[in-house]
């Protein structure tokens, strides 16, 4: 299973570097769509993704027109999140996909609201919360649906047991 997560114009660099961590650690691909707020060689990028910045798999694109153009919605197993959702991340059946693509918006406003509307009704999933905050934080997002789509998976290819204390 091939998981890809990708960033559309991130705009916090520790955001961004927690998320780099957590595709490391999981084996997912990180896909970051420019204009980033930050160049990704800034220190708290870095600093958030410590030493797993030489295990990620990362590919950039200049735009989300690119990406799309490469990666086409309607020809992959490609998600939405956002807060405007129609479909639960956990009423998604994730267990049949070879790969797996989930796109999120920047800190500020999300995605595009064009891309939101032409997708809402069969590729848009949301993380239930209270209706009167405004989102978790991006990166503890992108972890939740992470691990769901890799749970439904059996956590293949990760390690089930801690093997720390065997030493």
């Amino acid at each position: 299973m091939k998981l890809n997560i990708v960033l559309v114009e991130p705009e916090i660099p520790q955001n961004t570097g927690n998320i780099a961590r957590t595709c490391a650690i999981t084996g997912a691909k990180l896909h970051l769509v420019h204009p980033l707020a930050f160049k990704i060689d800034d220190k708290s990028v870095k600093r958030a993704g410590l030493d797993y910045w030489d295990k990620l798999d990362l590919e950039e694109h200049s735009s989300l027109d690119e990406f799309l153009n490469k990666y086409k919605p309607d020809e992959n197993n490609m998600f939405f999140a956002t807060t405007k959702g129609k479909t639960k991340y956990t009423d998604i059946d994730y267990s049949k996909m070879e790969e797996v693509f989930v796109l999120y918006g920047k800190e500020t406003k999300g995605l595009p609201e064009w891309l939101l509307e032409k997708y809402l009704n069969k590729k848009t999933i949301r993380i239930p919360m209270l209706p009167v905050l405004r989102s978790l934080n991006l990166s503890n997002s992108v972890a939740i649906i992470t691990y769901e789509v890799l749970r439904q998976h059996d956590f293949e290819d990760l390690q089930g047991i801690s093997t720390y204390f065997d030493k």
